[in-house]
């Protein structure tokens, strides 16, 4: 693999990024299945060296560069300084990654990344590795996964939204915000908006709002605004309701990706595609966006409503 090519035609792929525990190594492994269904090649690369049950097929796992456990132990540093170590000793060693990489030519990839903050919004090694990727002719989007669980709790979706937009600016790639799953969204309670308010983040002066009726934010009114402000100044973040176990879910993902990355797949997959799509939803199904999601979450707010009711 040379610089500034990658074969004969660039590679196509995702990095996947996002706090601990927002579902990137689930959303990893249910992609790379939904798109070999479709007849699409994927090779999985996990750059996570503190993910030790993994639960995929992995391709190329940087546990044979380093381990975070072994960083710990013989650096004695802590998980975070340790998994900072480890992405600039992966920086420092990309000829390995590149090496590993020109085995699967022609392949899409699905890069499963660490999950500390600190290295999509001010740490630059992971930055420099994708940027090194982009030279190679890789042609990457950013998949950030945010735990839809944050909706309900309005200070926490504000800092969602500065981390997603932190994150856009600091990576510079093609980006895709994502709210996983949310086939659990009604067991984490009642949302103040409906959903399409938190996907498409409309006017967020309603949600300072509902912050200045709680006595602990009331002081911080000024300071939500400001950063709501910047926020909307931007204009930038959105997200895509991902339900990994819904095919429908995960087509809406995948399309939304490929056209950040560019990717333009064939006839074959995309009758592949419809076929998937037709055996799991019915041929005359039609495209909604939140709206399923939205209406089986109301669904189950009215059903404990009724519950609560009956047992008075």
């Amino acid at each position: 693999m040379s610089e500034g090519s990658q074969g004969n035609s660039p590679a196509f792929g995702q990095v996947v990024i996002g706090p601990p525990g927002s579902g990137k190594t689930t959303y990893c492994h249910g992609m790379r299945d939904f798109m070999g269904r479709i007849g699409r090649q994927v090779t999985v690369v996990n750059l996570d060296p503190a993910n030790e049950a993994v639960p995929y097929a992995c391709a190329v796992d940087i546990a044979e560069l380093v381990t975070l456990p072994d960083v710990m132990e013989n650096l004695r540093l802590g998980p975070n300084g340790g998994l900072i170590y480890c992405m600039e000793y992966l920086e420092a060693n990309l000829d390995w990654l590149q090496e590993k990489l020109a085995a699967f030519r022609g392949h899409y990839y699905l890069f499963d990344c660490p999950g500390q903050v600190e290295l999509y919004t001010h740490h630059d090694a992971l930055k420099n590795v994708f940027a090194q990727l982009a030279k190679w002719d890789f042609r990457l989007a950013a998949v950030h996964l945010v735990d839809s669980h944050y909706c309900t709790d309005p200070g926490k979706f504000i800092s969602v939204l500065c981390t997603s937009l932190s994150a856009m600016l600091h990576v510079e790639l093609p980006h895709v915000n994502i709210l996983s799953k949310m086939d659990l969204i009604e067991q984490y309670g009642k949302l103040a908006f409906n959903l399409d308010y938190y996907t498409e983040v409309l006017d967020l002066s309603y949600l300072v709002d509902h912050l200045a009726s709680d006595p602990f934010f009331r002081n911080y009114r000024r300071l939500n605004e400001k950063l709501v402000e910047v926020i909307e100044d931007y204009s930038l973040v959105s997200f895509v309701p991902l339900n990994v176990q819904d095919k429908e879910s995960m087509r809406r993902v995948m399309q939304a990706v490929d056209k950040a990355n560019g990717y333009a797949f064939g006839e074959q997959e995309h009758r592949s595609l419809e076929a998937l799509m037709s055996a799991a939803v019915g041929a005359d199904f039609h495209f909604s966006s939140t709206l399923a999601v939205q209406e089986k979450y109301v669904q189950s707010q009215d059903k404990a409503v009724e519950e609560e009711v009956m047992g008075l």
